[in-house]
């Protein structure tokens, strides 16, 4: 949780923010390590995972399942927030109608569109941006060569990388001669900016004739096939540029459920896929979030032969292992003190946001009264239904109404029709094509 300090430190805007955003059942990108709170144990064994298996040239897969409203969303938000502080590269895929799982192209592309490093902004193009800035600046009193020689040095060190692809490594050279060298003689700005462009398109995943790429000496575009081949390569290119290893977050794999059945099987096919590149491959590691029905279901992992026979003991226990590749959030809820120190960090920021005092009217006994008729329910996982009570109940004080004339039972089970209807929109199929 969030330390009193640095929760001061939020501006009434911020606090805004991050309120919003929960009454749509998501926390901002940018504060969610101020509710890192329970799931000790989960993150205790991925940090170990991450320091002392994946930062060594390991590579694994794992499903982080959940109801809808346990949290899977936030605990990969958290993952996310540790990995870039432990030195890797993370890339965060919401798997949605514009990013079908399957559709592999499309998948990879949002992969390098949503990379994230210790560069500005995300995507590839930013990180090479980054490494290309620093690679012109980066010359010193005892170094005194020129450009040229500094390219030239540094793209036969990439050439001689291990497990570099030839034409990834063609890629990135001709991008950098084509940033950073003078224009030759009777070359025009326009013609380099064209030739940057087709290297962009190309690295990101994009679709690039064959007859353009020939000048680069690049004669592969990404397909299923080579999927491997390119996100080995910039792994290796990663490691390269100082980052420890990739993590891969692919969020909401469960929509695929309700999708027609030729579409479930080439989305199963491609997660797949995506578990056999860890077969081989070194410094990865990728977590797909799930609900139960993922691996229950008839429509679920069973219904494909192909990706069943690598997962079927997946969940097979009853009994929890923590090393092990089902991260199960709702087997492991918060504790009724986690939560009430949710609730009491949430009333804080809600008066943050709207500058008034909410502990005047809604007191830490309330908040353990919520908590506790919550867990009588037999809800007492879904954090989603416990933050949404908190934040309407904050809503309906700052407005003038007492708290007292409050129904519990009735405010829990507003809170969770709400939380149902959201479920069943999450879950209506919506790309069929």
């Amino acid at each position: 949780m969030i330390s009193k300090e640095n929760l001061e430190q939020l501006e009434p805007f911020e606090a805004r923010t991050i309120i919003e955003a929960l009454r749509k059942g998501s926390v901002p990108t940018d504060y969610v390590s101020f509710f890192t709170v329970g799931r000790e144990n989960w993150l205790t064994l991925i940090e170990d995972d991450l320091e002392h298996y994946i930062a060594e040239g390991g590579a694994k897969v794992r499903f982080i399942s959940g109801d809808y409203g346990d949290g899977k969303t936030h605990f990969m938000s958290v993952v996310r927030h540790l990995s870039l502080q432990k030195g890797f590269a993370v890339s965060f895929v919401v798997l949605t109608r514009e990013v079908p799982i399957h559709k592999f192209e499309i998948v990879y592309q949002s992969i390098v569109n949503q990379l994230m490093g210790t560069f500005e902004h995300n995507g590839i193009r930013n990180l090479m941006e980054n490494w290309m800035n620093h690679l012109s600046s980066e010359q010193t009193e005892e170094d005194k060569s020129s450009i040229e020689e500094r390219i030239l040095k540094t793209s036969e060190t990439i050439r001689a990388l291990s497990g570099m692809d030839i034409n990834f490594a063609n890629a990135v050279i001709s991008l950098l001669n084509y940033r950073l060298m003078p224009l030759k003689e009777g070359e025009t700005q326009e013609e380099r900016n064209a030739g940057i462009d087709i290297l962009y398109r190309w690295l990101e995943g994009n679709k690039v004739a064959k007859k353009e790429l020939k000048p680069f000496q690049i004669f592969e575009v990404l397909n299923k096939t080579n999927s491997k081949q390119f996100l080995s390569s910039l792994i290796v290119f990663l490691r390269y540029r100082g980052y420890k290893g990739l993590i891969l977050l692919m969020d909401e794999l469960e929509t695929v459920i309700a999708q027609a059945a030729s579409v479930r099987n080439a989305a199963y096919e491609n997660v797949r896929l995506l578990i056999d590149n860890t077969e081989q491959a070194e410094y990865l590691h990728i977590f797909f979030s799930i609900i139960p029905d993922v691996l229950a279901s008839e429509k679920g992992f069973k219904s494909y032969d192909a990706l069943w026979s690598r997962v079927r003991s997946v969940g097979e226990s009853s009994r929890l292992n923590y090393r092990g590749v089902l991260i199960n959030l709702h087997q492991t809820p918060l504790q009724e003190k986690e939560l009430i120190s949710l609730g009491t960090c949430l009333r804080r920021i809600h008066e943050i946001s709207y500058r008034w005092q909410a502990g005047d009217l809604i007191k830490d006994d309330l908040i353990e009264q919520i908590c506790m008729n919550q867990k009588r329910m037999g809800l007492l996982s879904e954090v989603r239904l416990f933050v949404k009570q908190i934040v309407r109940l904050l809503d309906m004080a700052e407005q003038g109404k007492s708290p007292e004339e409050l129904d519990l039972t009735e405010h829990v089970l507003s809170s969770q029709r709400e939380i149902k209807q959201e479920k069943i929109e999450y879950l209506q199929p919506s790309w069929d094509s």
